[in-house]
């Protein structure tokens, strides 16, 4: 495989002035915890493929997911690892066990971090401006996937496996 596709990171060499605009080579991150895997997870990969020369996933450990949701994933850490890995836009998967992501680029030391727009503009979207402009990292919003979330996923799941409820049952004999 050339330098410059999905394989290793080519080497360079030479100098490169410390002003140059956009390094020769770029490093992306697309965090999520990409549960109940849908189009929206996908659209996001996407996008950051057509911004980076080299796209990592961050996949957050089943219980940094419970940490910033307050729930586990339904699908556990393996397996979404799995599906994320094997996305063709992906070049590299990590799993990520650290809530503050300036400790997560010190590990993958990324250019470039994709966040859904849902992000913009609050709080914690901003901190991540700040916390990244400190080490010349550019923060990339990408549109969010309004009519499909895992979100609403996992309430239609909830949902379905849901016992049912004895006194609703009751009273649907009562009136047949």
């Amino acid at each position: 495989m050339s330098a410059g596709t999905h394989g290793e990171r080519p080497v360079q060499r030479g100098q490169f002035s410390v002003q140059q605009e956009r390094k020769p080579y770029r490093v992306g991150y697309a965090p999520g915890a990409y549960d109940l895997f849908h189009i929206g997870h996908l659209n996001i990969l996407r996008h950051a493929r057509q911004h980076c020369d080299y796209l990592v996933a961050g996949v957050v450990s089943d219980e940094m997911a419970e940490l910033a949701k307050g729930r586990r994933p339904v699908i556990p850490l393996i397996e979404r690892l799995e599906i994320v890995r094997n996305i063709k836009y992906v070049d590299a998967a990590f799993v990520e066990t650290v809530p503050d992501k300036l400790d997560t680029w010190q590990q993958v030391r990324f250019d470039v971090l994709f966040k859904g727009d849902d992000w913009r503009g609050t709080p914690k979207g901003d901190k991540l401006e700040r916390d990244f402009t400190t080490v010349g990292v550019e923060i990339v919003y990408f549109p969010y996937t309004v009519h499909t979330s895992s979100t609403q996923l996992r309430r239609a799941l909830d949902t379905l496996t849901q016992p049912p409820d004895p006194a609703a049952a009751g009273q649907s004999a009562e009136h047949s």
